[in-house]
């Protein structure tokens, strides 16, 4: 993937952005185990980083997927996790449908002004039943009236508590799995839909993360996103979006992860010498950066062929299963060589620690991805005649 002085002048502006807009907060964030996510993300839409790939005329740029990437890798400068998530939650996971299948009259009720940085949006797909297993949802939403009524609840919803409004994945008839789901636009504020309470996280804490509960929530049939029916398509769609920003992201932390072990290494001394000296160190770093470089190629490659109009269903869940294993590999190797200052809970390398471990459960566990790969790369065991495939992707 060959990038262009548009590419290099969005990654410029993005980290300029991030050292005076949020690195400045970011341990104040973290305390506080939440960010102000209207104020910050007006600011993103005001500099125009919050629809690099969406259509010019509800507000974005109209860019290649290609920039996207550029943004979440850049994105991994950010000193807490928590916020560069919730930005990718808002620019890759809630809004890529709604931007290729939704009305006209959603986009302009909904997509401007989440690209305007003016409403913040979540993604609910997983409940306390279905995580990786997205056909296994119980969220349900009938219909009466010129009204969608839905109930259940949606769990681990990242913006939860400061969202606008949420592209819930909800069964809208009976039937096949993969073929009775509907995404649906629920604003937050409609009666019925309780936000129960914050969870508390390993990592992520400036994340503020919800669970919510529908109890004859009513909508406009008309903020289906689509056809009816076609949701669980449509969010296996936006996962590719997904899982590419998500490994992208990673690399960006991945990078910081190890100029800050470097550069704490070479001044911390042990045994008369600097600990980067030690042939042990600096051989596990060079193993490190060659892995992630092997990531960063994998992540290009696929999202050239994206692009480009490919399928990129195998390549994007390798790219996310490396992407998590390395996040938590690194780390570990990383959080090592800083001795004890490396287990001190402020510590950059202690947070990249903790935060990195959602990687390889969020968007689809490991276990998921193996999956994928494996039936693309046709290995699964043949079922027998007549017997029903799995739920699932």
């Amino acid at each position: 993937m060959k990038f262009t002085d548009e590419h290099e002048q969005l990654r410029d502006s993005l980290t300029k952005f991030i050292e005076r807009e949020i690195n400045p907060h970011a341990d104040e964030w973290e305390d506080a185990e939440n960010f102000p996510a209207h104020e910050l993300f007006k600011k993103l839409g005001d500099g125009g980083f919050l629809g690099v790939c969406k259509p010019e005329e509800y507000g974005g740029l109209g860019l290649d997927y290609s920039y996207s990437v550029v943004m979440a890798e850049t994105l991994g400068r950010v000193h807490t996790g928590g916020v560069a998530m919730a930005v990718g939650v808002q620019t890759d996971m809630c809004t890529p449908a709604l931007a290729k299948f939704g009305s006209k009259e959603l986009k302009e009720e909904y997509l401007a002004p989440s690209i305007a940085g003016e409403l913040v949006g979540c993604i609910g797909v997983s409940e306390t039943g279905a995580g990786s297993d997205v056909a296994a949802i119980k969220t349900h939403a009938r219909k009466d009236g010129g009204d969608w009524v839905i109930n259940g609840g949606k769990m681990w919803i990242t913006n939860g508590m400061q969202a606008d409004w949420m592209c819930c994945l909800a069964n809208t008839s009976e039937g096949h799995p993969h073929r009775n789901k509907s995404l649906i636009i629920v604003p937050l504020d409609a009666k019925g839909v309780e936000r129960a309470h914050k969870l508390k996280k390993l990592g992520m804490a400036s994340s503020d993360t919800a669970q919510i509960f529908f109890d004859d929530v009513r909508v406009p049939l008309r903020n289906v996103i689509g056809q009816e029916g076609h949701g669980f398509t449509f969010q296996m769609i936006q996962f590719q979006e997904e899982r590419l920003w998500g490994a992208a992201n990673v690399l960006g932390g991945l990078d910081q992860a190890l100029a800050q072990t470097i550069e704490y290494t070479r001044d911390r001394k042990i045994f008369g010498k600097s600990v980067l000296d030690h042939q042990w160190v600096h051989f596990k770093l060079a193993e490190a950066a060659t892995e992630i470089e092997c990531l960063r190629a994998l992540t290009y490659q696929a999202t050239e062929f994206y692009v480009s109009g490919k399928d990129v269903t195998k390549l994007a869940s390798m790219a996310k299963l490396k992407a998590g294993r390395l996040a938590r590999e690194v780390a570990d190797i990383c959080l090592q060589f800083w001795g004890g200052m490396g287990y001190m809970h402020e510590s950059k390398i202690s947070r990249f620690f903790r935060d990195g471990r959602l990687v390889s459960i969020g968007g689809g566990a490991d276990e998921v991805m193996m999956s994928i790969i494996c039936k693309l790369m046709g290995t699964l065991p043949r079922r027998p005649k007549g017997e029903a495939k799995e739920g699932g992707q």
